[in-house]
């Protein structure tokens, strides 16, 4: 089942922040390897370079999207299997943290991913991308390969265009 449910974006000054929460039905130690270890995280995100300590590098490579992407940040909060974020430095928004908190619920996980510092020019666009890779991040879990979609994050990106952000 897919959660649907639209990322909250809150105005935090001249920035924004974008808030997901997703409950996650795999125990958390799977929901964490999948958020750092980079054979899980290409399975839902994006080929991963992790050096898993404060200040190690984490880094991206998208190379199943229209255009190729890259980001190379650096863990800046660590509490393995609770808690990860990374910089997302972009020069749209170079001062971005992405903020990953797990806690158990039942026979699952409650996930909250927060991105901080991002600005209006990208934001509808990360809003809609993370969703995608959201609904993905369950395959993940299961280390089960589980491809973004260009199409769905165009269809996601028209519900994020509709909301009002004055």
């Amino acid at each position: 089942m897919i959660d649907n449910r639209l990322g909250e974006i809150r105005r935090t000054g001249d920035t924004y922040e974008l808030v997901f929460e997703r409950r996650i039905a795999k125990p958390i130690e799977k929901v964490w390897a999948a958020l750092t270890v980079p054979e899980r995280i290409a399975d839902w995100l994006a080929n991963a370079e992790v050096d898993l300590r404060l200040g190690g590098r984490f880094a991206l490579h998208w190379t199943d999207t229209e255009e190729e992407h890259r980001m190379a940040g650096a863990i800046v909060e660590l509490d393995p299997p609770r808690l990860i974020a990374w910089t997302w430095p972009h020069e749209q928004h170079p001062h971005s943290v992405v903020r990953w908190e797990l806690a158990p619920d039942g026979d699952g996980c409650v996930l909250k991913l927060t991105q901080t510092q991002l600005t209006k020019p990208p934001l509808l666009d990360v809003a809609a991308g993370w969703h995608t890779h959201l609904e993905c991040l369950p395959g993940g879990a299961a280390s089960v390969t589980t491809p973004w979609k260009a199409e769905r994050e165009r269809e996601i990106v028209k519900l994020y265009e509709a909301l009002d952000l004055a």
